[in-house]
C-alpha cells in the first residue's frame, strides 16, 4: 500500500506537468473545486447557473447569492472542498473502502453532467473521463482498479496543493487576477488577496498532511 501510494503521488506530480495529457487529468480536481463552490451556493440559499471546465485546467462556477455571507462562503469553498475530498479519498483508501471512492467520483460526474456543466469542453471531458472510468470498472483487474483509484486520489491531492500555491503566488504578484482570493478581497475589503491566498495554501498543506498521515502514520 505505501509503495503504491508513493509511486502514485510521484506519477501524479510528474503527469500534471505535461501540457495536454496532464491537464486533461488535472481537470478532475477542477471539477471537484467548482462543485464545492456550487454546493456551498446551494447550502447558503443561492443558486447554481452553470459550471464551465476548460482545457487549461481552469474552471468557473456561475452562482447567485441572496446574502453577502453566502457569497463569501461560496468563494472560500472551492479550494477547501478539493483539499477536504483529497483527505476523504485517502481516508477511504487507507481503510480499503475503494467502493465508496468509486461512488463519490461517479456522483460528482453524474451531478455535474446532469445539472451544472454546460460548456462544450466540460461536457467532452465528463463524457470521456466517465466512459473510461466505467470501462475500467467493468473490465479492469481488481488490483489495477485499486491502483487507478489511488492515482486519482493522489492527483486530487497534488492538484489541490499546487493550485492553492498558484493562487497564493498570483495574489502577491497580481492581486486583482487571483481568482477566488481576488473575489474574497473585493467582498471583504478589509482582508487583502494575499492573506486569502496564504489561507488557501495553508489549508491545502494541512489537509495534505492529514491525507499522507492516513497512509504513512507518523
Amino acid at each position: 500500500m505505501k509503495l503504491q501510494v508513493l509511486s502514485a503521488l510521484i506519477l501524479a506530480l510528474l503527469l500534471t506537468q505535461l501540457p495536454v495529457v496532464g491537464k486533461y487529468f488535472a481537470i478532475l480536481n477542477t471539477m471537484i473545486h467548482e462543485s464545492g463552490h456550487s454546493l456551498m451556493a446551494l447550502l447558503t440559499g443561492g443558486e447554481v447557473r452553470r459550471i464551465s471546465l476548460f482545457p487549461n485546467t481552469s474552471g468557473f462556477a456561475l452562482t447567485g447569492h441572496r446574502s453577502w455571507i453566502g457569497q463569501v462562503f461560496t468563494s472560500i469553498a472551492g479550494y477547501v472542498f478539493a483539499s477536504f475530498f483529497a483527505f476523504i479519498f485517502f481516508s477511504l483508501i487507507s481503510r480499503g473502502q475503494y467502493k465508496w471512492m468509486i461512488y463519490i467520483l461517479m456522483a460528482f460526474l453524474a451531478i455535474n453532467l446532469i445539472f451544472w456543466v454546460r460548456n462544450l469542453y466540460g461536457l467532452f471531458w465528463i463524457l470521456t473521463f466517465g466512459a473510461a472510468f466505467i470501462w475500467l470498472l467493468r473490465t479492469g483487474h481488481e488490483q489495477v482498479v485499486q491502483y487507478v483509484l489511488i492515482f486519482l486520489a493522489s492527483l486530487v491531492l497534488v492538484e489541490s496543493v499546487t493550485s492553492a500555491f498558484e493562487v497564493m503566488w498570483i495574489s502577491f504578484v497580481s492581486p486583482g487576477q487571483a481568482g477566488d482570493a481576488a473575489n474574497l478581497a473585493r467582498a471583504t475589503k478589509f482582508i487583502p488577496a494575499p492573506l486569502w491566498g496564504i489561507a488557501f495554501f495553508v489549508q491545502a498543506l494541512y489537509f495534505a498532511l492529514l491525507s499522507i498521515k492516513r497512509v504513512f502514520p507518523i
